[in-house]
């Protein structure tokens, strides 16, 4: 067995430096993947800016109906609603007067009287026909609103 061994460099010469560029070309070519990465979200992932508002369309009036409610009394209620400008065929009114009617069935008179609880029962309405719709119902207006 033989070993090979290396003397130590002499006195006064320069220790040998590792090939020059190395380091400048692992720092170039990482920078060219951080810019190609965010060229490409830019492109392709970046998200879109806010959709546009729906712009108010068609104003579908519906006829009133009579709803009971607890103790005996009724409602009769009449709706509109405030369509977008993207609905392309007459929408369909049986849709928003089931919700309606399953919305207000049952609820007791006195509650109906108060201002706050029409609204929140007005934008709960609005939420459901929202869904039930696809977008297409922007606002709903009460046409009439009697109490017996």
């Amino acid at each position: 067995m033989s070993t090979t061994a290396t003397a130590p460099p002499a006195a006064g010469t320069a220790p040998e430096a590792p090939a020059k560029g190395g380091k400048k070309k692992l720092i170039i070519a990482a920078l060219v993947l951080l810019l190609a990465g965010g060229g490409g979200y830019w492109f392709f992932l970046k998200p879109a800016g806010p959709e546009p508002a729906p712009e108010p369309g068609e104003v579908l009036v519906l006829d009133p109906v009579q709803i009971n409610l607890e103790g005996g009394h009724y409602l009769r209620i009449g709706i509109a609603l405030q369509m977008t400008n993207n609905v392309a065929h007459a929408p369909d009114g049986s849709k928003a007067l089931d919700a309606t009617i399953d919305l207000f069935s049952g609820l007791d008179m006195a509650d109906l009287g108060k201002a706050k609880e029409r609204h929140h029962l007005k934008e709960e309405l609005l939420e459901h026909l929202e869904h039930e719709y696809h977008g297409d119902v922007m606002g709903v207006y009460f046409t009439e609103f009697v109490t017996q």
